[in-house]
Protein backbone atom coordinates (compact mmCIF):
# COMPACT_ATOMS: atom_id res chain seq x y z
CA UNK A 1 0.00 0.00 0.00
CA UNK A 2 1.13 3.61 -0.70
CA UNK A 3 1.60 6.12 1.97
CA UNK A 4 -0.47 8.35 0.64
CA UNK A 5 -3.21 5.93 0.87
CA UNK A 6 -2.73 5.78 4.62
CA UNK A 7 -2.29 9.50 5.31
CA UNK A 8 -5.43 9.70 3.41
CA UNK A 9 -7.51 7.14 5.73
CA UNK A 10 -6.15 8.90 8.98
CA UNK A 11 -6.78 12.48 7.67
CA UNK A 12 -10.47 11.12 7.43
CA UNK A 13 -10.69 9.78 10.51
CA UNK A 14 -8.63 12.73 12.43
CA UNK A 15 -11.44 15.31 10.40
CA UNK A 16 -14.39 12.74 12.36
CA UNK A 17 -12.60 13.28 15.70
CA UNK A 18 -12.51 17.26 15.34
CA UNK A 19 -16.03 16.78 14.21
CA UNK A 20 -16.70 15.17 16.99
CA UNK A 21 -15.04 16.90 19.79
CA UNK A 22 -16.51 20.43 18.50
CA UNK A 23 -19.63 18.79 18.74
CA UNK A 24 -19.37 17.99 22.42
CA UNK A 25 -19.00 21.58 23.50
CA UNK A 26 -21.97 23.30 25.32
CA UNK A 27 -23.31 26.72 24.70
CA UNK A 28 -23.45 28.82 28.23
CA UNK A 29 -26.92 28.61 29.74
CA UNK A 30 -27.59 31.79 29.89
CA UNK A 31 -25.53 34.91 27.42
CA UNK A 32 -24.19 36.02 31.17
CA UNK A 33 -20.28 36.32 31.95
CA UNK A 34 -21.08 33.99 34.68
CA UNK A 35 -22.76 31.24 32.00
CA UNK A 36 -19.38 31.70 29.94
CA UNK A 37 -17.32 31.17 32.99
CA UNK A 38 -19.01 27.81 33.70
CA UNK A 39 -18.34 26.81 30.05
CA UNK A 40 -14.51 27.53 30.06
CA UNK A 41 -12.75 24.47 31.70
CA UNK A 42 -14.37 22.84 28.66
CA UNK A 43 -13.55 24.65 26.13
CA UNK A 44 -9.62 24.22 27.53
CA UNK A 45 -10.08 20.84 27.71
CA UNK A 46 -11.28 20.98 24.06
CA UNK A 47 -8.77 23.25 23.17
CA UNK A 48 -5.92 21.00 24.79
CA UNK A 49 -7.78 18.23 22.93
CA UNK A 50 -7.73 20.12 19.76
CA UNK A 51 -3.60 21.02 20.19
CA UNK A 52 -3.01 17.11 20.90
CA UNK A 53 -4.79 15.85 17.76
CA UNK A 54 -3.19 18.66 15.48
CA UNK A 55 -0.02 17.60 16.34
CA UNK A 56 -0.51 13.82 15.63
CA UNK A 57 -1.71 14.72 12.58
CA UNK A 58 0.55 16.95 11.82
CA UNK A 59 4.23 14.37 13.08
CA UNK A 60 1.97 11.79 11.09
CA UNK A 61 1.94 13.69 8.00
CA UNK A 62 5.47 14.86 8.02
CA UNK A 63 6.06 11.11 8.53
CA UNK A 64 4.25 9.44 5.87
CA UNK A 65 5.84 11.63 3.27
CA UNK A 66 9.33 10.19 4.03
CA UNK A 67 8.08 6.55 4.32
CA UNK A 68 8.25 4.77 0.81
CA UNK A 69 5.90 2.10 2.05
CA UNK A 70 3.55 0.54 3.83
CA UNK A 71 3.39 -3.17 5.37
CA UNK A 72 0.38 -4.73 6.50
CA UNK A 73 2.30 -4.46 10.69
CA UNK A 74 2.03 -0.11 9.62
CA UNK A 75 -1.37 -0.60 9.11
CA UNK A 76 -2.08 -2.08 12.20
CA UNK A 77 -0.05 0.17 13.95
CA UNK A 78 -1.78 3.01 12.42
CA UNK A 79 -4.87 1.80 12.85
CA UNK A 80 -3.91 1.45 16.83
CA UNK A 81 -2.88 5.04 16.57
CA UNK A 82 -6.49 5.84 15.27
CA UNK A 83 -7.82 4.13 17.94
CA UNK A 84 -6.66 5.88 20.83
CA UNK A 85 -6.97 9.57 18.98
CA UNK A 86 -10.64 8.22 18.90
CA UNK A 87 -11.19 8.40 22.55
CA UNK A 88 -10.21 12.04 22.70
CA UNK A 89 -14.00 12.99 22.41
CA UNK A 90 -14.75 11.00 24.89
CA UNK A 91 -12.17 12.14 27.16
CA UNK A 92 -13.63 15.35 27.06
CA UNK A 93 -17.26 14.56 27.13
CA UNK A 94 -16.04 12.83 30.73
CA UNK A 95 -14.05 16.15 31.68
CA UNK A 96 -17.22 18.23 30.88
CA UNK A 97 -19.30 15.23 32.97
CA UNK A 98 -17.20 14.86 35.89
CA UNK A 99 -14.94 17.98 36.15
CA UNK A 100 -11.65 18.51 36.72
CA UNK A 101 -11.28 15.51 38.91
CA UNK A 102 -8.57 12.86 39.38
CA UNK A 103 -10.14 9.70 37.44
CA UNK A 104 -11.17 11.79 34.40
CA UNK A 105 -7.70 13.89 33.93
CA UNK A 106 -5.54 10.93 34.91
CA UNK A 107 -7.53 8.52 32.01
CA UNK A 108 -6.89 11.52 29.58
CA UNK A 109 -3.12 10.37 30.87
CA UNK A 110 -3.72 6.97 29.45
CA UNK A 111 -5.14 7.73 26.47
CA UNK A 112 -2.01 9.90 26.04
CA UNK A 113 0.03 6.97 27.13
CA UNK A 114 -1.45 4.68 24.74
CA UNK A 115 -1.38 7.24 21.64
CA UNK A 116 2.50 7.95 22.02
CA UNK A 117 2.95 3.62 22.22
CA UNK A 118 1.16 3.64 19.39
CA UNK A 119 2.64 6.43 17.25
CA UNK A 120 6.34 5.05 18.12
CA UNK A 121 5.48 1.26 17.28
CA UNK A 122 4.18 3.17 13.26
CA UNK A 123 7.93 4.61 13.37
CA UNK A 124 9.54 1.19 14.18
CA UNK A 125 7.38 -1.23 11.84
CA UNK A 126 7.69 1.68 9.16
CA UNK A 127 11.66 1.57 9.66
CA UNK A 128 11.33 -2.38 9.76
CA UNK A 129 9.48 -2.77 6.30
CA UNK A 130 11.78 -0.21 5.11
CA UNK A 131 14.81 -1.42 5.91
CA UNK A 132 18.53 0.53 6.95
CA UNK A 133 17.64 2.86 4.11
CA UNK A 134 14.56 3.93 5.76
CA UNK A 135 14.06 7.76 5.36
CA UNK A 136 12.01 7.63 8.70
CA UNK A 137 14.87 5.99 10.25
CA UNK A 138 17.27 8.36 9.75
CA UNK A 139 14.76 11.24 9.87
CA UNK A 140 14.13 9.85 13.60
CA UNK A 141 17.38 9.61 15.19
CA UNK A 142 17.14 8.17 18.54
CA UNK A 143 13.70 9.70 19.48
CA UNK A 144 14.21 11.69 22.34
CA UNK A 145 11.43 13.73 22.74
CA UNK A 146 8.89 10.65 21.69
CA UNK A 147 10.44 9.04 24.88
CA UNK A 148 10.51 11.90 27.02
CA UNK A 149 6.80 12.65 26.50
CA UNK A 150 5.97 9.13 27.29
CA UNK A 151 7.59 9.20 30.47
CA UNK A 152 5.85 12.26 31.53
CA UNK A 153 2.63 10.89 30.21
CA UNK A 154 2.95 8.22 32.67
CA UNK A 155 4.27 10.11 35.60
CA UNK A 156 0.71 12.24 34.44
CA UNK A 157 -1.47 9.61 35.55
CA UNK A 158 -0.46 9.12 39.42
CA UNK A 159 0.15 12.86 39.37
CA UNK A 160 -3.78 13.25 38.85
CA UNK A 161 -4.91 11.38 41.89
CA UNK A 162 -2.28 14.00 43.70
CA UNK A 163 -3.71 16.89 41.89
CA UNK A 164 -5.59 17.75 38.21
CA UNK A 165 -3.97 20.20 37.64
CA UNK A 166 -0.19 18.92 37.95
CA UNK A 167 -1.46 16.17 35.08
CA UNK A 168 -2.87 18.95 33.17
CA UNK A 169 0.46 21.64 33.44
CA UNK A 170 2.49 18.06 32.55
CA UNK A 171 -0.33 17.42 29.58
CA UNK A 172 0.35 21.42 28.55
CA UNK A 173 4.14 21.36 28.70
CA UNK A 174 4.26 18.15 26.58
CA UNK A 175 2.44 20.05 24.26
CA UNK A 176 4.34 22.95 23.96
CA UNK A 177 7.33 20.69 23.17
CA UNK A 178 5.68 19.52 20.01
CA UNK A 179 3.48 22.48 19.07
CA UNK A 180 6.64 22.93 16.54
CA UNK A 181 5.76 20.27 13.77
CA UNK A 182 8.95 17.98 14.05
CA UNK A 183 11.46 19.27 12.12
CA UNK A 184 13.83 16.14 11.13
CA UNK A 185 11.78 14.87 8.45
CA UNK A 186 11.59 18.46 6.56
CA UNK A 187 15.43 18.69 7.68
CA UNK A 188 15.93 15.10 5.33
CA UNK A 189 13.78 16.19 2.44
CA UNK A 190 15.91 19.93 1.85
Amino acid sequence: MSPGRLNALTDGVVAIVLTIMVLELKFPAEPTFGAVLAVLPLLAAYLLAFVYVAIYWNNHHHMMSSARAVTGAALWANHALLFWLTLFPLMIRWIDEAGMTSLPVASFGLVLVGASISYVILERTLIKGEGERSEVKRALGAGSKEWISFALYLASVPAAFVSPFISIAIYIGVAIIWLVPDRRFEERRA
